[in-house]
């Protein structure tokens, strides 16, 4: 019996990460998991089917799950592991985490602990833990049976991470987030590679799209004719 294989988005419910959660919908037949931290289950299904028009469906499940709670995130896994089957192994086939968050800062004077603080835990801290419960879902390196592809876990990252490419300073706590979350993404992949998994971990660079977390740029004479739709 083939590996049942499925997908996970978290979050899933605004920006980059909705529309990913629709275009998997669309273009996959496998199931997917979907986070959300709303108390309000139907509203969040609706949101994300709206557009679909029934396609899907079937095949959307939803965690609930808080990015600033540790054990908010292990039960979400616990509970994704009791939706799995249980006659047959159960991996992941594609993984994407884009939790983010930004405030603005163009100077030292805009520094704000509680926004650093919140920069961090969102952009970074909980990346390491959705790391430390969900990989559990990843293929080993021998598994039971051949599998297609090998899974994929991917995280949303930012140029602005990079300190080699960074020219024009500002966003203190956005770039130094995003250059710790690169170095995540860079151990963990090597992590699965000394491990033999059948997986790979990469960040990607979207570029600037219209979401709420970019919102206040729209309008900068960089962004305004370069920024993308989700």
């Amino acid at each position: 019996m083939s590996p049942h294989r499925f997908l996970l988005v978290s979050p899933a419910t605004r920006g980059i990460s909705l529309a990913v959660t629709r275009q998997l919908l669309r273009t996959t037949d496998l199931p997917l998991f979907a986070t959300h931290r709303s108390d309000n289950v139907d509203e969040v299904r609706e949101n994300i089917l709206s557009p679909l028009k029934g396609e899907g469906e079937d095949r959307l499940h939803l965690l609930k799950l808080d990015l600033t709670s540790e054990e908010s995130i292990m039960s979400a896994a616990e509970s994704l592991a009791t939706k799995l089957p249980k006659d047959t192994e159960s991996y992941i086939h594609t993984a994407f985490f884009g939790g983010g968050v930004l405030h603005p800062e163009k100077q030292p004077s805009d520094l704000n602990e509680k926004n650093i603080a919140s920069t961090f835990q969102i952009n970074v801290i909980s990346h390491l833990l959705l790391i430390k419960h969900f990989s559990r879902f990843l293929p080993p390196a021998k598994p039971k049976e051949e599998l297609d592809v090998p899974a994929k876990w991917v995280h949303v990252s930012a140029r602005v991470g990079s300190i080699e490419d960074n020219k024009r300073g500002g966003w203190y706590s956005y770039r130094s987030s995003k250059a710790a979350l690169n170095q995540v993404i860079k151990t963990f992949d090597l992590q699965l590679q000394m491990n033999k998994n059948q997986a790979i971990c990469v960040g990607v660079h979207p570029g600037t799209v219209k979401t709420d977390l970019s919102r206040g740029f729209w309008e900068s004479t960089d962004v305004k004719d370069k920024a993308f739709e989700p």
